[in-house]
């Protein structure tokens, strides 16, 4: 992994406006969802971050600004030193052709109607490549995913292949323009069981090769542990844990955490704590409680909790927690 930073975010949210009830016309009200709260971090080339949470706690919403493709409602995301909300066209073309998506269900990502060759192809169009070199792009494409021996694919129709085989297609299009960053949103939670390994063994490899730096959005730590170096974990828009995978996974702050890495079982981790049962659902965003967000789920917590909202302060060595309990159970477990 390189030690230049390629990615900056910085004070980053996103609020979406709702639709107003005629009580919320009357009372002059403008109701709105925090997505995404004062989000900060930094990301290398080669490094990936793993982001968790349930759904609804703002993963993808993230993922999607930093590839631009929704705006930010205030904050900033630098990449390779610029802000990516000041790139005027020329630049804007060239961001996307360094950034790609990678989707959650490749079934719907694949248009229908192209066979796999133009799928891949497609990204080439358009572009400043040469189109002498569109062959040899798309070749190491293939290899990288590991369908350089599937060739006899290529003028099948995406109705025609497994899912696994779609999804290496998916990473085959996203990586033809040798792009610096991806987002990963859940590229396997489509899959069976039996084909992910391979999926996050093409990751890994192409990471490692390439130095890709890339975004993990997931809601199962196993495969975080697997993928990533750093985890981000989410909760109702808002970083709570921040910090080196092994070590949010092996010893989780934030109880939120706990009871993700003890909602879905990690292999080969032993845990440290007591088993925490959350109660209840995620609140309603449009009216979440004060104080901690999580606050009336925990059962750690105590007054102050409900009243305040803690900060995401550093409490160890590259490790970031928003939680007022932290000191009590780090001293606990030392």
């Amino acid at each position: 992994m390189h030690d230049e930073i390629l990615l900056d975010v910085k004070n980053l949210s996103k609020s979406f406006i709702l639709s107003r009830s005629l009580g919320d016309v009357i009372n002059g009200r403008h109701p709105q969802v925090d997505a995404v709260n004062d989000i900060n971090f930094t990301l290398k080339r080669g490094e990936t971050i793993g982001v968790v949470g349930e759904s609804g706690c703002g993963k993808t919403t993230l993922g999607r600004m930093l590839l631009k493709l929704i705006e930010p409602t205030s904050g900033s995301i630098d990449f390779g030193g610029e802000d990516i909300s000041t790139l005027d066209r020329t630049d804007e073309l060239a961001f996307r052709r360094r950034a790609q998506l990678v989707f959650q269900n490749p079934f719907d990502a694949l248009n229908p109607h192209f066979t796999i060759r133009r799928s891949i192809y497609e990204p080439l169009v358009n572009t400043q490549v040469p189109e002498e070199q569109h062959d040899q792009l798309v070749a190491d494409a293939l290899v990288r995913v590991q369908m350089d021996r599937m060739l006899h694919l290529l003028d099948s129709y995406p109705h025609q292949l497994s899912g696994g085989q779609l999804q290496r297609v998916v990473l085959a299009r996203a990586l033809v323009l040798k792009p610096d960053f991806i987002v990963a949103d859940e590229p396997v939670s489509m899959l069976d069981v039996s084909v992910r390994a391979g999926i996050l063994n093409v990751l890994r490899e192409v990471r490692d090769t390439m130095g890709l730096a890339a975004v993990f959005i997931s809601h199962d730590l196993a495969l975080v542990r697997y993928v990533c170096e750093r985890t981000i974990t989410m909760y109702m828009g808002s970083v709570v844990e921040d910090g080196p995978t092994k070590d949010v996974i092996n010893r989780p702050l934030h109880p939120y955490t706990r009871a993700l890495v003890q909602a879905v079982p990690v292999p080969n981790v032993i845990q440290s704590h007591e088993p925490l049962a959350l109660t209840g659902n995620l609140p309603d965003a449009r009216n979440p409680p004060p104080g901690c967000r999580f606050s009336d789920r925990c059962p750690l917590a105590e007054d102050i909790c409900r009243q305040s909202r803690p900060p995401l302060r550093t409490v160890e060595q590259n490790r970031r927690v928003a939680c007022f309990k932290v000191p009590e159970m780090t001293a606990g477990t030392a």
